[in-house]
């Protein structure tokens, strides 16, 4: 396919350096270059997940962590029903 392209003026002069240090046609090296930048758009890399972590304090005396999912639950309940009132 053939298109007219504005090319960036240090885009272009790195184009061509790089068709000269590779001894490729410079057109085989905008087109490489076309293709690594799509399969990159395409295809992010992932980045890490950092997690801080907070102090919550000490363990309040008479909670039984065992049943921390049933404590979790009814706190959650309690904040919910606080909002619809």
């Amino acid at each position: 396919m053939r298109t007219t392209l504005t090319i960036d003026e240090k885009v272009g002069a790195a184009l061509q350096e790089t068709a000269r240090r590779m001894g490729k046609p410079y057109k085989a090296v905008v087109n490489e270059a076309l293709r690594l930048g799509l399969h990159a758009m395409a295809h992010p890399s992932a980045r890490a997940y950092h997690l801080v972590p907070s102090a919550l304090g000490d363990v309040r005396t008479g909670l039984n962590l065992d049943k921390a999912p049933a404590i979790a639950e009814a706190l959650e309940d309690d904040a919910i029903a606080q909002k619809l009132m």
